[in-house]
């Protein structure tokens, strides 16, 4: 595997028409890849574990593409060795991974899996064997059915077993694994699982789609509180979000404040009440007719504005808001995640997602990094200076193994180059960003869309499990060696 070649600082290169300079990163700045438990583990029923949403919602007929569930996915279970060999040639300096609750904790409540964690716990020694740092997410969407069946994110017990969870994890992981997240992309279990109904567990009930967006924001602040309580002092806690980029369709007023309502509804609804200990007045006037919000208790908002070390952040494009036209079909399935006839956008459901130009991703989704270095700054201005890393930032494409052996993905090399300058350029403007995450380390299951796209830097013929690195992977390897890109 080619490591690319290697660049030195204040060194330019041709980057299509246009000579570029090479943009060197902080010398401490982390370098890895993501996956998810139930994307790529496999195994979904071995070694203890028990059903969560996803095994549930996969089996709903005409709810994944072609069927698709994730018992097999990328078998990382059987295969995390080679899996880490693979990034250790890549050169990543950490491995973003998220743990199976119900892996670890059958049912979401009492008495720890001990098969689980042991799984768990030769991946993180694996890794560090490697000099890969690991960094685990609590929670990648994948409920314990059982908890569901008692109302899922909809109750806050849910909130609760999540804190006893994340002590199971911290105090059998906690002496190796320096770097956690509670959880990953609130918003889309929330909004996609309990509104939309696009994800797990499928649901079409948007007032307990607004509870579930605070019971998860309770479960972050109750898990931070239970992490504290267990890893040493040195550890470091995070949240990831995928705060969206949220650019009106003209100045009216009505497009505005369209914009408005998403940025409060997808952005503000975790940040305020993570970062400023608060729901915001606007989004509380925009639901009002759907919920009262006494679902929020005293102390809640307490609980959930613990400090934190750093906030992950996943970033794929931005979206361009207007309001609803009449006779116009309005977009329910925003930014690829799945068609339905039910919108996540709770109190705002009118709202109107034009597509930008240019050709999309195999996901639908616009190709712009410029969103990403401004979503960036914008939360540097406006919640101060948190440390920042990109937790996610890929792109799916219809990837191929060609006849000569190798996989050829041109576009999401160009990709990866134009949102690493992008974050570049965020660093050179004061945001204090710390790593860039790609994802994804491995083709896997991706959600609703089975296993139709392909997002890894490495490619996996589900067939025979054979993995081989794309043109992708090889080229990251070369900007991880230089710590450097062109741009």
């Amino acid at each position: 595997m080619s490591t690319g070649t290697r660049v030195a600082a204040g060194d330019t290169v041709a980057v299509g028409s246009r000579r570029a300079r090479t943009r060197a990163f902080p010398a401490d700045f982390l370098w890895g890849a993501a996956t998810a438990a139930y994307q790529i583990e496999g195994a979904a029923f071995d070694g203890g574990r028990t059903a969560s949403i996803w095994d549930t919602f996969s089996r709903v007929p005409g709810k994944v593409v072609n069927g698709d569930t994730g018992d097999i996915a990328a078998d990382h279970y059987h295969r995390f060795r080679d899996d880490v060999a693979l990034m250790a040639g890549l050169g990543l300096s950490a491995y973003r991974f998220s743990l199976s609750w119900s892996r670890i904790q059958p049912g979401g409540e009492g008495a720890p899996n001990v098969t689980g964690l042991d799984f768990y716990s030769r991946l993180v020694d694996e890794l560090l064997a490697k000099d890969i740092q690991p960094v685990a997410t609590l929670y990648h969407w994948d409920l314990p059915q059982e908890l569901e069946d008692a109302g899922g994110w909809g109750s806050r017990v849910t909130s609760e077993r999540f804190a006893e969870y994340a002590a199971i994890a911290a105090e059998r992981l906690g002496d190796r694994v320096e770097l956690w997240t509670t959880l990953n992309e609130p918003w889309c279990s929330a909004f996609l699982g309990y509104a939309s109904g696009v994800h797990a567990p499928g649901r079409h009930e948007p007032e307990v789609a607004l509870r579930a967006a605070h019971h998860l924001n309770l479960a972050h602040g109750l898990g931070v509180q239970a992490l504290r309580a267990t890893l040493p002092a040195g550890a470091r806690v995070a949240l990831t979000l995928n705060p969206a980029e949220v650019r009106p369709l003209s100045q009216d007023p009505v497009d505005l404040d369209a914009a408005r309502r998403v940025d409060a509804l997808q952005n503000r609804i975790f940040l305020d009440p993570v970062l400023r200990g608060r729901y915001p007045e606007d989004l509380l006037r925009d639901t009002a007719h759907v919920t009262d919000w006494s679902f929020v208790q005293d102390g809640d908002l307490a609980a959930v504005s613990q400090p934190l070390d750093l906030l992950g952040v996943n970033y794929y494009n931005p979206v361009v808001v207007g309001a609803a036209v009449d006779g116009a079909e309005v977009e329910r399935g925003v930014d690829g995640h799945g068609a339905s006839d039910y919108s996540p956008w709770v109190g705002s459901e009118s709202l109107r997602f034009v597509r930008m130009p240019g050709e999309p991703t195999a996901m639908g989704w616009p190709i712009d990094a410029s969103g990403l270095r401004d979503l960036l700054l914008r939360i540097h201005e406006d919640y101060g200076p948190i440390p920042i890393a990109i937790t996610e930032n890929g792109a799916a494409f219809h990837d191929y193994i060609g006849p000569d052996g190798e996989v050829r993905d041109p576009r999401r090399v160009e990709y990866l180059r134009s949102h690493l300058v992008a974050v570049h350029e965020a660093i050179e403007a004061g945001v204090d960003v710390r790593g860039y995450f790609c994802w994804s380390l491995l083709d896997n299951f991706e959600w609703s869309y089975g296993y139709s796209r392909r997002f890894g830097v490495v490619h996996v013929d589900y067939a025979t499990q054979r993995r081989t690195v794309k043109a992708s992977g090889n080229w990251y390897a070369g900007v991880i060696a230089a710590n450097a890109v062109q741009g």
